[in-house]
């Protein structure tokens, strides 16, 4: 990967990090499925313009577009709502760093739902280390009783499990030009937000945003969504799948410096040890550390 990718690579793990925060400011004065219509409808007329702009085309038959709405669902409907309330009750870089289980949840739906791929002993070790993280994270109280504080939690974490999902379904979006998949999940998302946001949420009885609302909520709709996903692709062109993963490791980081310095949040240690056990899972999952290791085994021994 070169500098070119890895500066691409941190400012994406910067803007999703700010995502976190955007979600933080935006709570205080809108409620969570109001947050996620704006997210995707200004999102999708951002990447519907450019796919068309770019030449290509969205399909045209309902049957092509059914799988975008179960992709939008667990992609984004589901997990941006649960995240949302979470962060109601719970920091944004806390929410970050429990968003950071991603790649476990993804492990172990693959292994129960697909033939392709298995737990292995590092992967399984990793899966251990991270949910390891996860009890740390959520304390001792939360064996005591479900608070709000944990049950926001445990939404995040659902949050997580739903993107690992997501992450199996999208495969069978191979063969779709990355843009199109970006751009028709986020519309079948604004399909299915738009009711659910006028039956609960009722916005028209809501007072009306001011300009730093509705500048937070562009940053995140255009910014952490529409360009996030361009930046995101040109990386998994460029880099492979594998380093574009590594926005994983970051993002917690971006979340937690803006959460710091912007909304006064001050993570504690068992948070600090948790995202390091998380981070270590991880690491394990990823397995480059280990293959790292084996190839200075092989230089010492020749």
């Amino acid at each position: 990967m070169g500098s070119a990718e890895w500066i691409l690579l941190l400012v994406l793990a910067t803007i999703w990090g700010g995502s976190f925060y955007l979600f933080k400011v935006l709570v205080a004065v809108l409620p969570p499925l109001t947050i996620v219509l704006g997210r995707v409808s200004f999102a999708a007329v951002a990447l519907l313009a450019i796919v068309y702009l770019s030449g290509q085309r969205m399909p045209a038959t309902p049957r092509a577009w059914a799988p975008f709405f179960v992709l939008g669902a667990f992609n984004n409907v589901i997990p941006f709502a649960l995240i949302i309330w979470g962060e109601t009750r719970i920091a944004s870089g806390l929410a970050a760093i429990l968003n950071a289980t991603t790649p476990l949840f993804t492990i172990v739906l693959a292994h129960l739902l697909t033939h392709e791929e298995r737990l292995t002993p590092p992967k399984l070790i990793g899966v251990l280390f991270g949910l390891t993280g996860v009890v740390v994270l959520m304390g001792s109280s939360a064996l005591h009783g479900l608070s709000l504080r944990s049950i926001a939690q445990l939404a995040v974490l659902a949050a997580a499990v739903s993107y690992g999902y997501a992450g199996i379904y999208g495969r069978r979006f191979k063969a779709t030009p990355p843009l199109v998949t970006a751009a028709g999940q986020v519309s079948a998302s604004t399909l299915m937000a738009i009711p659910l946001a006028l039956m609960v949420d009722r916005p028209w009885t809501l007072p009306a945003p001011g300009w730093e609302t509705w500048s937070a909520l562009l940053a995140l709709a255009l910014l952490c969504t529409a360009v996030a996903y361009v930046m995101f692709f040109r990386i998994l062109a460029v880099a492979g799948a594998t380093n574009a993963s590594l926005v994983t490791f970051l993002v917690p980081i971006g979340a937690l410096v803006l959460g710091m310095r912007l909304l006064g949040e001050h993570p504690s240690a068992s948070d600090m040890l948790g995202m390091l056990l998380i981070f270590g899972g991880l690491a394990m999952i990823d397995g480059r550390i280990l293959t790292l290791r084996q190839r200075l085994r092989e230089r010492r021994a020749t």
